[in-house]
C-alpha cells in the first residue's frame, strides 16, 4: 500500500477496534472530531464496523482542556491489541510524565504492525516515547516551533494530518474529523467518506497537506505584499535575524520606505516588530522546552543572555528564568539525567 495509505488495514476486516488513551487535560474538539465520523460510519454502513475504547493512565476520569471530565472504559493496563490505538492529548502536553507502561504498550503494538497515531499534541509524547523516528509526522501549530527546538531529528510539518505507514497523526481541532474522514475513505472508498461528511454537514473535506492556519493576510488584516513578503522573511530568520536593509533589499524597497509601511500599519519600526516575533518564539520555547536560556537566547538571535534578558525584561516585565520558574518546569527536577515532575 503507497505512503500515503500506510499500513492502514482495509475495510475487507471484520472490523476495526480503535483505542482513545486520554491525557490530562486532552483537548475535547479534536476527541470528538475523531470518534464522531467513525459513528456516523457505522451508521451509514448499517453495521458496527467501528468500535472504540477510551482508556486513561489510572483508569479514572480524565478531566478536558475545557473543563469537562470525561470517564473511561478502561486504564492503561486494560489497553489490548486495538488495530488504532491514538494518544489523545491538548494543552500543556509537555508537563505529562511519561508512564513506561504506555510506551510498552505502544511499542508493542507498533512490533505487531498495529496502527498507532496522535492527536493534537499527542505527537510530542510519541517523540519522548521514541516512536517517531523515522516517521513523517504533524502536530498543532502552537506546539510547532517548540517540537522542532525540542526533537530536531523528527520531520514534524504544519500539515493537518499525516499518514506514514502504520503511524497517523493530526494538528487537533477539526483535523482529526479530516484524518478519521481519511482512514474511513483508505478502508471503504471515498464514496462513504463523503457520505459521513455529508451527514455531518461538513462540506469540504480537506487533504493532510492543507495548511493549520489562515494565511498570514488574514491573520493580519493586511494585504500590502510588501510587508507580508518581509514578515515572512522575519519567521523563516528567528535565529539569524537580518538588518533592516537587508529585509528591505529583500522585498525590493528602501530601508525608509519600509520602515513607513510599518509604522503606518503596525505602529512600529521593522526592528521592533521583528524582536517582539523573537521575543514570542522564544517565550514559547521557555515554556514547552528545558533548553538552557542561553541556547533558547541563540535560537531566537540573541547573542548574550545578557541582552537577551534585557529584552525579555522590558518585553515580558520578567526575566527568561523567572518566566521558566513561573511556568512547569521548575516543579520537576532532574534524576539520573530524566525530569521526574512534581504536582504543585
Amino acid at each position: 500500500m503507497a505512503t500515503q495509505n500506510g499500513s492502514i488495514p482495509t475495510g475487507q476486516d471484520d472490523g476495526q477496534r480503535i483505542a482513545l488513551v486520554l491525557l490530562d487535560q486532552f483537548s475535547l474538539i479534536a476527541f470528538t472530531s475523531t470518534i464522531e465520523p467513525i459513528r456516523l460510519a457505522n451508521r451509514v454502513l448499517g453495521e458496527d464496523f467501528y468500535s472504540w475504547r477510551t482508556y486513561s493512565v489510572d483508569g479514572n476520569a480524565v478531566q478536558a482542556s475545557n473543563g469537562c471530565w470525561m470517564s473511561v472504559n478502561g486504564s492503561i493496563a486494560d489497553l489490548d491489541d486495538a488495530d488504532i490505538t491514538l494518544i489523545c492529548a491538548g494543552v500543556d502536553v509537555e508537563r505529562i510524565p511519561l508512564d513506561r507502561e504506555l510506551g510498552a504498550k505502544l511499542r508493542k503494538l507498533n512490533a505487531r504492525g498495529r496502527t498507532y497515531g496522535a492527536i493534537c499534541t499527542g505527537s510530542y509524547v510519541l517523540a519522548r516515547y521514541h516512536l517517531l523516528e523515522g516517521r513523517r509526522c504533524t502536530i498543532h501549530w502552537e506546539n510547532l516551533h517548540s517540537f522542532r527546538e525540542e526533537f530536531p531529528e523528527i520531520e514534524v510539518s504544519g500539515d493537518l494530518f499525516a499518514i506514514d505507514r502504520n503511524c497517523i497523526t493530526c494538528a487537533g481541532g477539526m483535523a482529526a474529523l479530516d484524518m478519521m474522514l481519511r482512514v474511513i475513505a483508505i478502508q471503504h472508498g471515498a464514496y462513504l467518506a463523503h457520505e459521513v461528511s455529508e451527514v455531518a454537514l461538513y462540506q469540504n473535506m480537506r487533504s493532510g497537506e492543507s495548511a493549520q492556519r489562515h494565511d498570514l493576510e488574514a491573520r493580519t488584516g493586511i494585504s500590502n505584499v510588501k510587508i507580508l513578503d518581509a514578515i515572512r522573511i522575519m519567521d523563516l530568520h528567528i535565529e539569524d535575524p537580518l538588518s533592516c536593509q537587508q529585509l528591505a533589499m529583500t522585498v525590493n524597497l528602501s530601508p525608509r520606505q519600509l520602515e513607513r509601511l510599518f509604522r503606518r500599519h503596525f505602529d512600529c519600526t521593522p526592528g521592533q516588530y521583528y524582536l517582539k516575533l523573537r521575543l514570542e518564539t522564544a517565550r514559547d520555547l521557555l515554556r514547552r522546552t528545558s533548553r538552557a536560556v542561553l541556547d533558547v537566547a541563540i535560537a531566537c538571535g540573541f547573542a548574550s543572555t545578557s541582552h537577551f534578558t534585557k529584552c525579555y525584561r522590558e518585553r515580558y516585565h520578567c526575566t527568561p528564568t523567572e518566566e521558566r520558574q513561573s511556568y512547569f518546569w521548575a516543579q520537576g527536577e532532574r534524576r539520573g539525567g530524566k525530569r521526574v515532575l512534581t504536582a504543585r
